[in-house]
């Protein structure tokens, strides 16, 4: 089967970045789910910051292939086209800087410096199923940052930067450029390009429904015929439930 369609020939509509904003990962999940995806949940990966803001952007990949001690001595980051530093300067504006560590968190994909630069260009977040060193300060960033674990060890001692904007794997889910990426408190979603559109128009009014059923449930009602809705009187009670809200 052919790759995915290039993100340039599938332009997304422009509210549905803004609409995933409001949307949760657990929600995106579900949907995908529903639409045959079951592998779109980046494993192993948590946001250094626990109350950060939510991540939403089109991907913008970085692989790395494991280190050798002849291509990865310290005095690789003087070269000026390194991967590594090369990603950081060309993700564009609004974009998620998604990185391929092979799983691999003993050594850092990148650390604070590095990662502040690529926010003051504009960068929409990170994910990385590898580590990230200077995580303390990098968890303070306004850019939210998603990774394995802390990790003090430089890339080059396990990493070798190698490929960007290509097709990836991070923390087990395929990343094609371009795919939307979402991360909240429980995680990292990616969104196949194509599903984008869909997935933020369904979502919203999932997220309604949930809001419904939780208030059903404080006031005592079984989650049996409530969720999912197989009782009829629970769709009428939330067409009424809305109403109430305007």
């Amino acid at each position: 089967m052919p790759n995915p369609r290039p993100a340039a020939d599938m332009p997304l509509d422009p509210q549905t970045l803004p609409a995933l904003k409001g949307i949760s990962t657990a929600t995106i999940a579900t949907l995908l789910y529903k639409k045959g995806f079951k592998s779109c949940y980046v494993q192993g990966v948590a946001p250094l910051a626990a109350d950060g803001p939510r991540m939403v952007g089109p991907a913008f990949t970085l692989r790395y292939i494991a280190a050798r001690e002849d291509t990865d001595p310290i005095e690789a980051f003087r070269e000026p086209d390194h991967p590594q530093r090369v990603a950081i300067e060309t993700c564009p504006e609004g974009h998620v800087l998604v990185m391929d560590c092979r799983q691999d968190a003993t050594a850092a994909s990148a650390g604070s410096i590095l990662l502040t630069r690529l926010q003051v260009r504009g960068g929409a977040g990170v994910v990385t199923d590898g580590g990230i060193r200077d995580a303390a300060g990098a968890a303070k960033l306004d850019m939210p940052v998603f990774a394995a674990k802390a990790s003090a060890p430089t890339n080059l001692t396990k990493h070798h930067a190698i490929d960007i904007d290509v097709p990836i794997s991070c923390g087990g889910v395929a990343v094609y450029p371009g795919d939307i990426i979402v991360g909240d408190a429980d995680g990292t979603m990616v969104i196949p390009r194509h599903l984008a559109d869909e997935i933020a128009a369904e979502g919203a009014p999932m997220e309604l429904f949930e809001d419904f059923v939780l208030d059903e449930i404080l006031r005592g009602v079984a989650v049996i015929g409530l969720y999912p809705p197989t009782d009829p009187d629970t769709l009428v009670r939330f067409e009424a439930w809305k109403a109430a809200r305007g």
